[in-house]
């Protein structure tokens, strides 16, 4: 017997997304446009006069940021070699 019922539906687990992340070629600059779109989304979201958007779209820029920060490519890699050693622990 099969299930037809909408949530039959193959959604992917975080986990999935992950690997599908890790597994994929990025382009060169890929952490600047993310820092790039989380900013725009934090700036657009202050302007809301809904608490709801707000909160999402500081949630939402927040994660745009970290993930500029710290993803495969991230910005985490290109601060190490700025003066100082930003993130390395160095100074």
């Amino acid at each position: 017997m099969q299930n037809d019922s909408p949530t039959s539906t193959k959604i992917p687990t975080l986990r999935q997304v992950k690997e599908f992340d890790q597994n994929r070629s990025s382009f060169p600059g890929e952490h600047w446009l993310v820092l790039g779109a989380g900013v725009a989304v934090l700036m657009a979201s202050r302007r809301s006069r809904s608490f709801l958007m707000r909160t999402a779209g500081s949630t939402l820029g927040s994660a745009l940021l970290y993930r500029a920060a710290s993803g495969r490519d991230g910005l985490g890699k290109v601060l190490r070699f700025l003066p100082g050693g930003f993130l390395t622990g160095r100074r």
